[in-house]
């Protein structure tokens, strides 16, 4: 432990409790001490975290009533730190201890929380921390967690079997947890949502009576979607017992069960014969190291004629999840580069026909749920408790961020068998009600 943090460390036992913060982002106090002029303990301790931010316009209010302005830019943002061990664990963990300590209430922000979130992304960026001590110690304290068959179905559980009820409440009519397609400004979520599967479904070009394997389902919907318009049956698979009975019951309800079948069962073991592969949502949690298992399975079941789509979350360059968003949100999850889809297909001669990147469409698509969960956020509340609604504020804020400045992408790539010679000449059909 060094000098700084030792002090902060004695600070810890000296310290109350601050009041809360009203809301909005009120005038920055004039005879506060900008940031390179602070000479206490703390104020050095908020140095050195911006530095590592790369100096976003931040205000901080320390639990001694301290207030320490950025250099030269007006504030957007204001950050109340309660207690000196929340500073400590910033300089020790930021990726992991900021979530924590926003979730519980001991760091409050006064202002637009996207907006926040977006100086943070940026900053974080101009800082260039992955080559840092501190960046690489990050990484070491928050390695994502294993995504064998046991492993999957753990992290799976973890997040999607909360309870089908509170997705219902953001997630809007389709039950869609996956980017939507706005082909207009007007255009709503669920339409987007309509949207977005009619997109795959003609990159696709499906076809009456085909037969279509869908690897991680969510809700269902797509294979709804898929039956219904297109006429082909499909068999899905998805390891999240709360998705599979809800899916189930409603295609029931829609009378396309003799059209689909659900199955509660891990990609890997997926197998027959089928004219087309189609992942909508899953590649983030299935691991790097094994894309070329889940591209097996994919060239195993394909046909000569054979074509697939994979939608995922991805990045510019390999880099993990955030630590905060793995290991409290999504564990297990990886969203990967364009090199490293490549796995996918290369070991198996697939041939990729097109990629499209959706990354504006999900910020949007973020946008509109995160409404909706403040619409209903007392009974978000009063299914779960403020932590939750706090730490799931958070994560979709911080999700648009990621997507409107460039730190997540969002791609879906097109392939078939590569000899396949019965691919579409050009994109006409994708535009084509």
């Amino acid at each position: 432990m060094n000098a700084l943090e030792e002090s902060l460390s004695s600070a810890t036992d000296r310290a109350g409790a601050a009041n809360g913060s009203a809301p909005g982002v009120p005038a920055a106090r004039t005879d506060a001490p900008k940031l390179g002029a602070v000479t206490s303990a703390a104020g050095r301790g908020v140095a050195k975290l911006l530095k590592m931010y790369g100096s976003p316009p931040f205000e901080f209010v320390l639990w001694n009533g301290e207030h320490i302005l950025p250099e030269g830019r007006k504030p957007i943002a204001r950050i109340t730190i309660r207690e000196p061990r929340v500073l400590l664990g910033l300089l020790r963990n930021p990726g992991l201890r900021f979530g924590d300590g926003y979730s519980e209430g001991r760091i409050e922000i006064e202002g637009d929380l996207v907006h926040f979130m977006e100086e943070v992304y940026r900053g974080s960026a101009r800082a260039d921390k992955q080559t840092s001590f501190m960046g690489l110690l990050g990484r070491l304290l928050s390695r994502p967690r294993s995504n064998t068959v046991a492993g999957s179905k753990d992290n799976i559980h973890h997040h999607y079997d909360i309870g089908n009820d509170f997705y219902s409440l953001w997630l809007g009519r389709t039950m869609a947890y996956t980017c939507a397609y706005y082909p207009a400004e007007q255009t709503t979520l669920d339409d987007a949502q309509d949207a977005k599967m009619h997109h795959v479904c003609r990159k696709l070009r499906l076809r009456p009576g085909e037969r279509v394997v869908e690897a991680g389902f969510g809700w269902g919907r797509l294979a709804v979607h898929m039956a219904r318009h297109y006429g082909v049956k499909v068999r899905a698979f998805n390891i999240s017992k709360e998705q599979v009975a809800f899916a189930r019951s409603y295609a029931k309800s829609q009378g396309l069960e003799s059209q689909i079948e659900y199955v509660e069962d891990d990609y890997r073991n997926i197998a027959g014969d089928f004219d087309a592969f189609v992942s909508v949502g899953m590649l983030e949690h299935v691991g790097v190291e094994n894309y070329r298992q889940l591209g097996k399975v994919a060239h195993d079941v394909l046909g000569s004629n054979g074509r697939g789509l994979i939608h995922s979350i991805g990045r510019n360059y390999p880099a993990q999840l955030h630590p905060w968003i793995e290991q409290r949100i999504f564990p297990g999850a990886c969203p990967p580069a364009l090199s490293e889809m490549s796995q996918l297909f290369e070991p198996w001669d697939l041939s990729v026909l097109d990629v499209e990147n959706l990354r504006l469409h999900y910020a949007r698509t973020l946008m509109d749920w995160l409404g909706l969960f403040e619409t209903n956020v007392d009974r978000v509340r009063g299914m779960f408790d403020e932590k939750f609604v706090r730490m799931w504020r958070l994560y979709l804020a911080g999700s648009v961020a990621a997507f409107t400045t460039g730190t997540l992408q969002l791609f879906q790539v097109l392939f078939a068998t590569s000899q396949n010679n019965n691919v579409a000449m050009t994109r006409d059909h994708l535009y084509q009600p």
